[in-house]
């Protein structure tokens, strides 16, 4: 008897679908008894398929229905994720309200959040009231972080004249040194894998005190890094091999729960050390159907994944 093969229909950005659906990912794929299936977006999804899981990335009132149409006639099919859940990501607060609510012991290792406060309107951005105990620096992020160009844009604002140019509504959230490196936690269901990279450079007194620009956007860091890296002014980091990871165990707590909390199973979360003392972690960021190439070997578990969901 032939061996039941499990349809994975994916419905996809065109860049994030050349990103993700790649040969090795499929040929890995079909050894495992699966068939990756682009979903075509100009038909009803709901007249597709056979599909056992519906993989998607792509928003909007009109596919959040076509879901729905597809789950009453499909209803042991596996949807990853479902809208509601990926929704929550879209709004920079209550994407983080999620850790604040998480309960995890560790015997020498804490996590949170940064301070960051919400600024719907340019009145409420020049009240230094409002501000609540926030110093400079802080980094003013989009409220709204739904994936595209507009929402990444992101600045390192560093005295109260850098606020002229922003527009709300945004969140400020404190900066805090963390050695110019971030650890990238991908998740796909029960697999967790943490990943080091190059973020933004410590800040010193003296900078904090305004020897920089009142404001600069995170491409313009960017830049500085990689051009000017043997200027310490700008460019003070750790190298990324002489960083320890943080605690598998420990992170790999923290994605289960949030995993639990949020009820996604494709997301990330990007985690900074604090370093003013060295065994707190802060996560600054959560994302759904993150780049997951980025992550070594990510053709792996993704395939185990979809074939147990499905």
């Amino acid at each position: 008897m032939a061996e039941r093969r499990f349809g994975v229909g994916y419905a996809l950005a065109p860049k994030k679908q050349r990103s993700i659906i790649q040969e090795s990912l499929v040929n890995l794929a079909k050894s495992h008894g699966i068939d990756l299936v682009r979903i075509d977006t100009d038909r009803s999804l709901a007249d597709q398929g056979p599909f056992d899981c519906v993989l998607h990335k792509l928003y909007g009132d009109d596919w959040k229905r076509q879901l729905a149409e597809f789950r009453v006639k499909n209803p042991n099919a596996v949807i990853l994720d479902a809208p509601k859940a990926i929704e929550r990501l879209h709004n920079r607060i209550s994407m983080l309200q999620v850790v604040s609510e998480l309960k995890i012991e560790h015997e020498s290792n804490t996590f949170g959040i940064p301070k960051q406060i919400v600024i719907y309107d340019k009145e409420t951005l020049f009240d230094r009231q409002a501000w609540e105990g926030l110093k400079f620096p802080v980094i003013a992020k989009p409220l709204v972080a739904d994936g595209s160009a507009k929402s990444h844009k992101m600045a390192l604002v560093f005295i109260h004249d850098g606020l002229d140019n922003l527009k709300p509504p945004i969140v400020l959230q404190e900066f805090v040194n963390h050695g110019g490196v971030i650890f990238k936690v991908y998740v796909v269901e029960g697999y967790v894998k943490c990943v080091k990279r190059e973020s933004l450079p410590d800040v010193s007194e003296e900078e904090k005190l305004g020897s920089l620009d009142s404001l600069m956007s995170f491409s313009q860091i960017s830049n500085l890094a990689n051009n000017e890296r043997t200027d310490d002014k700008y460019y003070k980091m750790m190298q990324l091999d002489d960083t320890e990871m943080p605690p598998q165990s420990f992170i790999t707590d923290i994605a289960r729960c949030l995993q639990q909390a949020m009820k996604l199973n494709l997301f990330n979360f990007d985690v900074i050390r604090d370093a003013r003392f060295g065994n707190r972690y802060l996560i600054i960021d959560i994302s759904y159907f993150p780049g997951y190439t980025k992550m070594p070997g990510y053709e792996t578990p993704l395939p185990d994944h979809r074939r147990g969901a499905a």
